[in-house]
């Protein structure tokens, strides 16, 4: 332990008495070097206690292990459990996931892309802002960096875009709260934050044409991601004034359905498909939470398994051709309905 402290790879080296070629070489792969050398590196690594700095080895290499993973808000369950799916393959698979959130800030996704770019990625899975997101920063981040987007589509932008199919959640909630008790009201935020919520919105009116209904929109005020507050105080307002046409609400996301249960609540009204129940509250995403709110809310989720696995081997198979497919390609996953007492 009385060594100096060793540095650097070239320093390493030096006091082992391996070529630095060679040292690289089993840093790289372990299984790549002789018996021999693999054990006397190994015994050196334990004389000096030396770690390398992988990130500055990547650096010299055309091709890193490192995946880029970029979310729009972290602290949202639903991207934190899609990020967790998506770290956990990447990890399987052998490559280092750095993952980024822009927090809901334009100035912090690009900074997330400038960061991303420094590591020189293999390639990155990208869920943008959206609606909030610098499409020209967007746009060349893409065109640099091998990516694929997932959750929200930017039509053009990125190699690739794996994701849930919005409109087959829409078409299922709608039907089923249509056939079960009063048609569904759909309760959105009037400036929502991403496509995905705009692209409900018009697969709500459309499926509530198609079984011959009219289509009945709430809309209320909020920016921003903090969505169970938003939701709370829009159904505060809408319970308090009377505006609801009808008892049985559509949330365009869980988020906003769990602020509306605690606004029923508030206001002494009971919630849920079973007689006494003065009002159904269903929502989108099968968020984390969504199995433990009272009632446990009705909803159509995500397959999570399945689009971030998918995502991944899409990403993989674009780093293997290169960083560019021949064309574009899009993978929508169909929802499923998620049955509980809420609705």
């Amino acid at each position: 332990m009385n060594q100096p402290k060793i540095r650097n790879m070239e320093a390493f080296a030096a006091a082992c008495g391996i070529s630095r070629p060679t040292i690289s070489k089993y840093f790289h792969d372990a299984t790549s070097v002789r018996k021999s050398t693999r054990e006397r590196i190994e015994a050196a690594i334990e004389e000096y206690d030396y770690r390398p700095n992988i990130f500055a080895i990547d650096q010299n290499r055309r091709k890193t292990k490192n995946i880029g993973i970029v979310v729009p808000y972290l602290a949202d369950p639903v991207f934190g459990e899609i990020a967790r799916n998506l770290e956990r393959r990447c990890l399987e698979a052998g490559f280092r996931a750095t993952l980024l959130s822009a927090h809901g800030e334009q100035e912090l996704e690009i900074e997330a892309f400038d960061r991303l770019k420094a590591l020189r990625p293999a390639g990155v899975l990208l869920a943008p802002l959206g609606r909030q997101s610098n499409l020209d920063a967007l746009s060349q981040f893409c065109d640099e960096v091998p990516t694929v987007l997932f959750d929200r589509n930017i039509p053009g932008v990125g190699q690739a875009f794996v994701g849930s199919d919005n409109e087959s959640f829409l078409s299922q909630s709608t039907e089923y709260l249509a056939r079960t008790g009063e048609a569904p009201c759909f309760f959105e935020m009037k400036h929502p934050l991403n496509p995905n919520s705009i692209a409900r919105r018009r697969s709500y009116q459309a499926s509530m044409k198609a079984l011959g209904l009219e289509p009945m929109t709430v809309q209320i005020d909020g920016e921003g991601w903090n969505l169970e507050e938003i939701g709370y105080e829009g159904a505060m307002q809408v319970l308090q004034n009377g505006s609801l046409p009808t008892n049985t609400v559509l949330c365009s996301n869980d988020r906003l359905a769990i602020g509306f249960l605690a606004a029923c609540h508030q206001k002494g009204l009971r919630v849920g498909r079973h007689s006494g129940c003065a009002m159904r509250v269903a929502g989108h995403d099968d968020h984390p939470f969504s199995r433990f709110t009272c009632p446990p809310l009705t909803t159509v989720g995500h397959d999570y398994d399945v689009v971030s696995n998918y995502g991944v081997e899409c990403l993989f198979n674009l780093i293997e051709k290169g960083g560019r497919f021949e064309s574009r390609t899009e993978t929508k996953f169909s929802a499923r309905l998620v049955l509980r007492d809420s609705a």
